[in-house]
């Protein structure tokens, strides 16, 4: 098993069943796991319901309560990996991220040899559709905050479309993880690079949803304006062992076509 993407929901029952779809049809196989948080409007049924058409495809993880965006991908996470999957992606439900786009993801980390992909806004511009002005310089404002403060040589790290490889997974503690809400995503890339892994990121494009609620609030905000300078000066008293890197797939498969050429 070598692909999975895990999507939390909250009341999406207006998107779940196309999301999945345009997940599953794609060219290179993505099993998808779906972490529900008891949404009221029937969510986890009608997953149910499309696991009776894709039945080794679909894993569904049913919580009692809505616990932050944060856990629900901590608790996708950990079954991944008790599953066996190799790579391992986040993806929100409601089409703001395009499916299409998780094969630059998979081909960043599974050929080329990256560690984690991101599915990058703002690598190539500013790449995002039906957002309002304001809330697009105040994406764009945090991601240069966050890279100021941190050090991070990220364009987008507040970004939520990525690829792990399960090497970074079984690398981060994920119970010492802190955040909960969107300040996670930064933790996750923070944690990320500090380890050393490598981090490519790829340009998509993001619409904004057009069918369901945005969860965002104030109290997301807030937790990563100042977690983030909390998160950053905790990381000086902690030593991170960094990995070791090996050759990429895509590095190997070049230097034996060029010793097949020689020869």
């Amino acid at each position: 098993m070598e692909n999975i993407v895990i999507i939390p929901t909250y009341n999406e029952i207006e998107n779940i069943s196309d999301i999945l779809e345009a997940v599953l049809k794609l060219p290179t196989r993505f099993d998808v796991m779906i972490v529900d948080d008891n949404s009221p409007d029937g969510t986890a049924d009608c997953v149910r319901d499309m696991m009776k058409k894709y039945p080794d495809r679909i894993h569904l993880e049913c919580r009692s309560e809505k616990s932050g965006l944060g856990t629900a991908y901590i608790h996708g996470f950990k079954r991944a990996l008790e599953l066996g999957y190799h790579y391992i992606y986040e993806m929100d439900a409601d089409f703001s991220h395009n499916p299409d786009d998780l094969l630059k993801l998979h081909h960043a980390c599974a050929i080329e040899g990256h560690d984690m992909s991101i599915g990058s806004r703002y690598i190539t511009g500013v790449n995002v559709v039906n957002w309002p002005m304001g809330r697009v310089l105040l994406s764009y404002g945090a991601s240069k905050y966050v890279s100021t403060i941190t050090g991070m040589k990220i364009k987008d790290p507040t970004a939520g479309f990525k690829c792990y490889s399960r090497k970074v997974l079984e690398c981060i503690d994920l119970d010492a993880v802190r955040f909960v809400g969107y300040a996670f995503q930064i933790e996750m890339k923070f944690l990320t690079w500090k380890y050393g892994f490598r981090i490519k990121e790829v340009p998509i494009i993001f619409t904004d949803r057009t069918r369901g609620e945005s969860k965002m609030s104030s109290g997301i905000i807030k937790e990563a304006l100042f977690g983030v300078v909390e998160m950053t000066i905790r990381s000086w008293f902690k030593t991170y062992q960094r990995i070791q890197r090996t050759t990429s797939k895509l590095q190997k498969d070049l230097e034996e076509a060029a010793e097949k050429k020689a020869s």
